[in-house]
């Protein structure tokens, strides 16, 4: 956004849990347009401080708990983050006024699809019908923004994309955990027979459609952004290891997570014909560059494995 729009400021607010990572926002910290607050989006003095200073015309919510098998193990954190705090910024949306609140979803919300139904697509009618506490918690904030925009006339859209990768993405996803590990000749753990179906979306993709959506998406809809490119996670797996000329000896079958969803695929028609979106990165060139990049980019997830990346807020910032 910061290369697409000279003239923007963005204010970026978060928390600063495990996943995030200050070395991510190394090469634009020094940028006049652009601003960094720590803060939770479920502290309403926080959030409302931040909102009376800088006045913004656009909200986008990107800030979720996000890991699934974390939601099983500890799901209170996923309803305060993704619910409570989806509550916040809309009232503080509501108290100073803004343009436009976005609310970035996931095609989790739909459940899943079976295997050998290929020609069945999530579209934006298709029910909800969640399967782990984390997206039962995307699904309630869904609701809950719909209900603003009803209620109280806040001017909102809703996105929900289907899997993301690409730079900069946690370890702990399955894309970089793969990279990851395979680079260290580690086993790399995959779920059941691996035959489970994701609909994959390379990380730029999912932001020009939400660049898309912000200035020109009608108020109170909800758009569905895929990328067209289903995989299963054996044959992403599998991929991985042919690029780093690994060996297939490296996976490792592991227990299947509880609730897993089988399939997952997005019929993104209604982004097309309103907006004009269609994905630009097919997933074979998508999965090199990721892979390059995380070559290129040893030390930052090198200090994510190791710990040290908890560290750079504080030295940033000289805190003790």
């Amino acid at each position: 956004m910061l290369k697409q729009y000279t003239e923007y400021k963005i204010i970026c607010l978060d928390a600063l849990t495990y996943a995030g990572n200050m070395e991510t926002l190394s090469d634009v910290l020094d940028n006049p347009q652009f601003m960094f607050v720590k803060g939770d989006i479920a502290d309403q003095v926080i959030v409302f401080s931040l909102f009376e200073q800088e006045k913004p015309d656009i909200v986008v919510n990107f800030a979720a708990e996000s890991h699934v098998d974390r939601s099983i193990d500890n799901p209170r954190i996923f309803l305060e983050t993704n619910i409570i705090g989806t509550q916040v910024l809309m009232d503080a949306c509501r108290k100073y006024g803004i343009k436009r609140f976005h609310q970035v979803s996931t095609d989790e919300v739909y459940g899943d699809l079976p295997l050998d139904r290929p020609d069945l697509f999530f579209t934006e009618d298709t029910p909800l019908h969640t399967s782990s506490p984390y997206s039962a918690s995307k699904a309630s904030a869904d609701l809950l923004v719909l209900a603003y925009y009803r209620t109280f006339k806040l001017p909102v859209t809703i996105s929900r994309c289907s899997n993301n990768y690409g730079p900069y993405q946690f370890p702990e996803k399955l894309i970089p955990l793969m990279i990851t590990r395979a680079l260290a000749d580690q086993p790399l753990p995959v779920y059941g027979n691996g035959e489970n179906v994701r609909d994959w979306l390379y990380v730029e993709d999912h932001c020009s459609a939400i660049d898309l959506i912000i200035h020109k998406g009608r108020e109170g809809e909800v758009y569905n952004i895929g990328g067209h490119n289903e995989k299963t996670n054996l044959e992403v797996v599998k991929t991985i290891l042919r690029v780093l000329n690994k060996p297939e000896s490296l996976i490792t079958y592991v227990k299947d997570r509880p609730g897993h969803d089988l399939r997952y695929a997005i019929d993104p028609s209604k982004i097309h014909n309103e907006l004009g979106w269609l994905p630009a990165t097919k997933f074979d060139e998508g999965i090199k560059k990721t892979i390059e990049w995380y070559l290129d980019n040893k030390p930052w997830w090198e200090h994510i494995v190791n710990g040290e990346y908890r560290d750079y807020y504080d030295k940033m910032y000289s805190i003790k």
